[in-house]
Protein backbone atom coordinates (compact mmCIF):
# COMPACT_ATOMS: atom_id res chain seq x y z
CA UNK A 1 0.00 0.00 0.00
CA UNK A 2 2.90 2.49 0.64
CA UNK A 3 3.93 2.01 -2.53
CA UNK A 4 0.88 2.90 -4.47
CA UNK A 5 0.47 5.90 -2.00
CA UNK A 6 3.97 7.26 -2.36
CA UNK A 7 3.43 6.14 -6.31
CA UNK A 8 0.79 8.55 -6.67
CA UNK A 9 1.94 11.21 -4.58
CA UNK A 10 5.10 11.37 -7.17
CA UNK A 11 2.96 11.00 -9.84
CA UNK A 12 0.85 14.02 -9.03
CA UNK A 13 3.80 16.45 -7.22
CA UNK A 14 5.36 15.75 -10.96
CA UNK A 15 2.85 17.02 -12.96
CA UNK A 16 2.77 19.98 -10.77
CA UNK A 17 6.24 20.81 -10.88
CA UNK A 18 5.93 19.91 -14.57
CA UNK A 19 3.23 22.87 -15.23
CA UNK A 20 4.53 25.29 -12.72
CA UNK A 21 8.01 25.24 -14.30
CA UNK A 22 5.94 25.32 -17.96
CA UNK A 23 3.84 28.41 -16.92
CA UNK A 24 7.08 30.10 -16.35
CA UNK A 25 8.76 29.25 -19.20
CA UNK A 26 5.57 30.75 -21.24
CA UNK A 27 5.77 33.92 -19.42
CA UNK A 28 9.09 34.34 -19.98
CA UNK A 29 8.94 33.92 -23.91
CA UNK A 30 5.68 36.34 -23.29
CA UNK A 31 7.78 38.98 -21.62
CA UNK A 32 11.08 38.38 -23.81
CA UNK A 33 12.88 37.57 -20.68
CA UNK A 34 16.11 35.49 -22.25
CA UNK A 35 16.70 31.90 -20.58
CA UNK A 36 20.74 33.15 -20.50
CA UNK A 37 19.91 35.82 -18.27
CA UNK A 38 21.24 35.94 -14.93
CA UNK A 39 18.75 34.77 -12.97
CA UNK A 40 17.42 36.64 -9.86
CA UNK A 41 17.20 35.48 -6.16
CA UNK A 42 14.87 33.62 -4.17
CA UNK A 43 12.90 35.48 -1.65
CA UNK A 44 9.90 33.49 -0.57
CA UNK A 45 8.42 35.74 0.93
CA UNK A 46 7.98 37.43 -2.27
CA UNK A 47 7.03 34.47 -4.12
CA UNK A 48 3.08 34.98 -3.64
CA UNK A 49 2.64 38.67 -4.86
CA UNK A 50 4.98 37.46 -7.58
CA UNK A 51 2.69 34.51 -8.45
CA UNK A 52 -0.62 36.64 -8.27
CA UNK A 53 2.06 39.01 -10.50
CA UNK A 54 1.95 36.45 -13.10
CA UNK A 55 5.70 36.82 -12.88
CA UNK A 56 7.67 34.11 -14.63
CA UNK A 57 10.49 33.93 -11.93
CA UNK A 58 7.98 33.05 -9.02
CA UNK A 59 6.27 30.05 -11.33
CA UNK A 60 9.63 29.00 -12.09
CA UNK A 61 10.62 29.78 -8.54
CA UNK A 62 7.90 27.63 -7.32
CA UNK A 63 8.30 24.68 -9.56
CA UNK A 64 12.04 24.19 -8.72
CA UNK A 65 10.54 23.65 -4.83
CA UNK A 66 7.96 21.29 -6.06
CA UNK A 67 10.96 19.58 -7.88
CA UNK A 68 12.68 19.42 -4.26
CA UNK A 69 9.81 18.90 -2.28
CA UNK A 70 8.63 15.79 -4.24
CA UNK A 71 10.86 12.95 -3.03
CA UNK A 72 10.94 14.58 0.78
CA UNK A 73 6.90 13.98 0.63
CA UNK A 74 7.15 10.80 -0.68
CA UNK A 75 9.07 9.71 2.43
CA UNK A 76 7.32 11.22 4.57
CA UNK A 77 4.09 9.74 3.43
CA UNK A 78 5.75 6.48 3.22
CA UNK A 79 6.70 6.84 7.07
CA UNK A 80 3.21 7.55 7.83
CA UNK A 81 1.71 4.76 6.21
CA UNK A 82 4.47 2.15 7.34
CA UNK A 83 3.61 3.64 10.73
CA UNK A 84 0.08 3.03 10.02
CA UNK A 85 0.82 -0.68 9.29
CA UNK A 86 3.00 -0.99 12.10
CA UNK A 87 6.37 -2.04 10.03
CA UNK A 88 9.04 -0.40 12.28
CA UNK A 89 11.83 -0.91 10.54
CA UNK A 90 10.77 0.38 7.25
CA UNK A 91 9.44 3.51 9.99
CA UNK A 92 13.15 4.04 11.56
CA UNK A 93 14.51 4.11 8.02
CA UNK A 94 12.08 6.93 7.05
CA UNK A 95 13.37 8.61 9.67
CA UNK A 96 16.80 8.12 8.72
CA UNK A 97 16.57 9.46 5.69
CA UNK A 98 14.48 12.72 6.44
CA UNK A 99 17.49 13.11 8.77
CA UNK A 100 20.12 12.63 6.21
CA UNK A 101 17.88 15.09 3.86
CA UNK A 102 17.78 17.85 6.98
CA UNK A 103 21.46 17.60 7.66
CA UNK A 104 21.70 18.27 3.99
CA UNK A 105 20.00 21.28 3.79
CA UNK A 106 21.37 22.60 7.12
CA UNK A 107 25.25 22.28 5.95
CA UNK A 108 23.84 24.15 2.25
CA UNK A 109 22.32 26.97 4.22
CA UNK A 110 25.14 26.96 6.47
CA UNK A 111 27.53 27.61 3.57
CA UNK A 112 25.71 30.10 1.77
CA UNK A 113 25.83 32.26 5.18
Amino acid sequence: MAERVSGRLLIAFTYVAVGLLVVGFVLMIANGISPLDPAPAFHLAELPAGLLALDPVAFLWLGLLAVIATPIARVIVAGIVYAADGDRTMVVISVGILVVIAIGVATAIAATV
